[in-house]
């Protein structure tokens, strides 16, 4: 029993909730280092993007191998249209392809299907739904809107469509922080949603994060 002139006291210690251990980037695979050394905190990406990775791994790899591209990330649950630093979205993209080039890809090939389901994600979207709509259905309308497109989904880089005819154009990107195959994947998808045929897409690296887009349809 406590008695008067005394006192009692106890000490609590707070404790802090546990933190997510994120594997540290593969500097291995391809140009990732060099990437991420020019991203800053300002260069951010919609969160649809993490989770059409962590789609496109399970749907071609299995739920094991999503696992481990989720490992990579740092955070628990991405919401599609909330911003998040590139810097966190290249090495679970990189390391994503990584393990899909078990799968008798080379990594331009593995990066270009996951540009490919990029793209489905987005058209599910409301904002991507409205991209359809508005380009009536017409390619050439459609490229002409990408690069406002592509404002709505990430904060870096300049992008310019060049019109050459009704069923080609070039799409020039300037500082975007993903390998030229992934936009291939992206257009190629993007194209074939609208019905084209015979889609042709090559990409020309002008410099780490600059290319050239040479794009045709029927």
């Amino acid at each position: 029993m406590a008695l008067f002139g005394t006192s009692t006291s106890t000490t609590v210690t707070a404790t802090a909730p546990p933190r997510r251990v994120v594997a540290p980037p593969d500097l291995s695979i391809a140009d990732l280092g060099e990437r991420l050394k020019v991203a800053t905190e300002e260069d951010t990406c919609k969160g649809m993007f993490f989770n059409g990775v962590l789609s496109a791994t399970h749907g071609l790899l299995g739920l094991e191998a999503q696992q481990q591209v989720k490992a990579m990330m740092v955070e628990k649950k991405y919401v599609d249209f909330f911003n998040y630093p590139i810097a966190t979205f290249l090495p679970a993209a990189f390391g994503a392809a990584k393990l899909l080039q078990g799968t008798a890809l080379d990594f331009d090939a593995a990066i270009r299907r996951l540009g490919e389901q990029a793209i489905d994600d987005f058209l599910g979207t409301p904002v991507g739904r409205t991209l359809v709509t508005v380009s009536a259905g017409e390619a050439k309308r459609l490229m002409r809107a990408a690069p406002i497109a592509y404002k709505t989904a990430v904060s870096y880089g300049a992008r310019e469509t060049v019109v050459l005819s009704d069923t080609a154009c070039i799409f020039k990107v300037r500082r975007d922080f993903m390998p030229h195959p992934y936009h291939e994947g992206v257009f190629l998808a993007v194209l074939r949603a609208l019905g084209c045929q015979d889609v042709s897409v090559r990409g020309q690296k002008l410099g780490l994060m600059d290319a050239d887009y040479f794009i045709s349809w029927k």
